[in-house]
């Protein structure tokens, strides 16, 4: 810590913040509060929903016996003053960096962080599970889950919640309604959570009786508490939680102490058999005004400027992928009335802002719900629409069922932008696209290809409006590109056709996606060596433009394949497509450059494709090995 704290200075872990008194709490919680902008402020990340739960992470420390008690958040975006309290405080400016503390909980990390999550919705299914498995185990220890209102609205959660009611087993929901997730919440759970359980006249009934029952005998206050019951479905229309099987409570302030502590105290005591639901009101970036004033709430930020609030801004002029597919896409749009948009939450992280400000009525945000934004798309689709889902890789392996059963098995021409392919940086192995390119090129219809620079990008939305007989996907990755010169809306791709950069002898290298300029750059340090190769950007994943491969198969002593993806991706099907026509029989050398077969660690994303073998060294190096040249190669400092 750079500061010296009254508090904060002697709490290591929760065993310490029990020691503080009650009173002193909320001096507890300025200080965390204050330690926390002051870090991330250096690191960037996640800070608008960490302030938003400083209390709430104090009172739950302070009650439960953690880690034997088990607390669990959703996502992960809120952990921050989770990890200053349970012996991380030290290593707090370390997030997200190399080495460091990940930006969300892992289980690797701490034994106080007991389930790791960085996608949303997935902590009342793993609650439930460990609450099933200390009833096994006749373990009485509590558990305990936090999820946002925003991730409460994805179907899983839901599903768990219907098994924990009908279950009755024991444990603790504290849904953290803050009416913000990334983006504003979707649906009618949303306005139903906002406008009922926050209802000034239900509040105050229920405080009513809480008056009238405490000054009665235990018979009259069952019967007042029955009472009780049929005046909240009465006031609520009958309770969602409540029909599920939850004793529902709240909803309660979640930057007051002095009602989180009883009411927590009350929770873990209580003898009530099932699982119980408490509703806390909360305010996303609480305690920082500049937060407190952004449109987002400071959700993801980068280094910032603690007394001004200003952010690091990116200099450059050559704008992002992300925002070059917006762009085209409205262009496309202008034309062709049919051309519609869908993201999960992410209007802005995948561009879909740019094109709802143009079009907000062919932009469709359907919440934190890729399963069903998936499907839907396939709807838009049977009515001769042209859907471009706009989905994060990772996000988009929630939603696999739904890519194979109602998208390409009855070949509907869903079109999906996939952002954030390959490695991304800081957010990590969670949020990589890594697995894409192999799980969409095994399925039959599709078309799949991959961007190695913007104006590539630019053909392939392109190409994919024309796309009509079946699902194509096209995917880029995070941050700015290469500055390349972007072509006109008119300019396509012929489908399963490579293109051929430079020509040489003995070796091709078949490059698929943005590693394009790394595997030029080794080339240009191997002509200097006297090794000229071919490079080819392959364009298509599937399908494969096997002309050509058969050409540099037959005319080529090797062939090296190099993708942003794991293993059974581009560089298999290549492989495959060789054994099938026998041009393996011969002495034809073959390699395939891939990510590792293991999750990286968050770092820069240089350093992480240093790691994963996929920098220019590592090309150039990989090919003076398959060459078997006596040539030594000098690595670059």
């Amino acid at each position: 810590m750079k500061k010296e704290y009254n508090f904060l200075n002697k709490i290591n872990f929760p065993s310490d913040l029990k020691k503080v008194s009650e009173s002193d709490l909320q001096k507890v919680a300025d200080e965390l509060r204050e330690e926390m902008i002051d870090a991330v402020s250096v690191t960037g990340g996640h800070l608008g929903a960490s302030l938003g739960v400083v209390e709430l992470t104090v009172a739950l420390h302070y009650i439960f016996n953690t880690p034997n008690d088990k607390l669990i958040w959703d996502v992960g975006h809120q952990c921050y003053p989770h990890k200053i309290l349970t012996g991380r405080k030290d290593k707090i400016r370390t997030l997200r960096q190399g080495g460091g503390l990940s930006g969300f909980t892992k289980r690797l990390e701490s034994e106080y962080d007991t389930f790791g999550a960085a996608h949303s919705s997935t902590s009342i299914s793993s609650a439930l599970g460990i609450a099933e498995a200390n009833k096994l185990s006749n373990k009485s220890n509590n558990v305990v889950a936090v999820i946002g209102d925003g991730a409460i609205s994805a179907g899983m959660a839901y599903e768990a919640m219907n098994n924990a009611g009908a279950s009755k087993t024991k444990m603790i929901v504290i849904l953290n309604d803050n009416d913000m997730s990334i983006a504003r919440p979707v649906g009618a759970m949303g306005t139903y959570l906002a406008k009922i359980f926050s209802g000034k006249i239900y509040f105050s009934l229920r405080e009513t009786i809480k008056l009238i029952t405490s000054a009665f005998s235990k018979r009259f206050s069952a019967k007042a508490g029955k009472a009780e019951d049929l005046l909240r479905s009465a006031v609520t229309g009958g309770t969602l939680f409540s029909s599920l099987g939850f004793y529902y409570i709240g909803p309660i302030d979640g930057h007051d102490l002095n009602s989180l502590i009883p009411i927590l105290k009350n929770a873990r005591d209580s003898k009530h058999e099932g699982p119980i639901l408490i509703h806390v009101k909360t305010k996303k970036g609480k305690g920082y005004s500049f937060a407190e004033k952004a449109k987002d709430n400071y959700h993801g930020v980068s280094k910032f400027n603690v007394k001004t609030g200003e952010q690091s801004k990116n200099s450059s002029k050559i704008p992002s992928y992300t925002k070059v597919f917006a762009n085209t896409l409205v262009q496309h749009a202008k034309k062709d009335s049919k051309i519609v948009a869908i993201t999960a939450a992410m209007p802005d992280g995948t561009g879909l802002d740019i094109f709802r400000k143009e079009f907000p009525k062919r932009t469709f945000d359907v919440g934190i719900a890729e399963q069903h934004a998936v499907t839907f798309a396939a709807g838009l689709a049977t009515e001769n629409f042209k859907p471009y889902a706009a989905i994060y890789s990772t996000f988009l392996q929630r939603a696999y069922d739904q890519v194979v059963h109602d998208v390409a098995i009855q070949s509907l021409p869903v079109r999906f932008a996939i952002d954030r392919a390959g490695l991304v940086g800081a957010d990590g192995p969670t949020h990589a696209g890594s697995f894409d390119i192999t799980y969409l090129s095994t399925l039959p219809n599709f078309i799949v290809m991959a961007a190695s620079d913007e104006a590539e990008l630019v053909k392939m939305i392109n190409t994919s409006t024309e796309i009509n007989d079946r699902p194509s996907a096209f995917r880029y990755p995070r941050g700015i590109g290469r500055g390349s010169i972007l072509p006109s809306i008119n300019e396509k791709i012929e489908i399963g056709k490579s293109r051929i950069i430079q020509e040489g002898n003995k070796l091709a290298i078949l490059n698929f996606g943005a590693r394009l300029h790394e595997t030029q750059r080794a080339a240009e340090n191997l002509k200097k060596k006297g090794v000229n190769i071919t490079v080819v950007d392959a364009r298509f994943a599937k399908p494969l433009d096997e002309n050509l491969i058969w050409q540099l198969a037959t005319t080529h002593e090797a062939i090296i394949t190099i993708e942003e993806g794991s293993i059974g991706g581009f560089g298999s099907h290549v492989v495959e497509f060789l054994s099938k026509k026998g041009l393996m029989d011969s002495d034809l050398k073959f390699r395939s450059m891939k990510l590792p077969d293991t999750f990286i660690d968050q770092d820069t994303p240089e350093n992480m494709y240093r790691i994963a073998n996929l920098d220019s060294n590592s090309i150039e190096e990989k090919v003076l090995d398959v060459l078997n040249s006596n040539i030594i190669l000098q690595k670059q400092k």
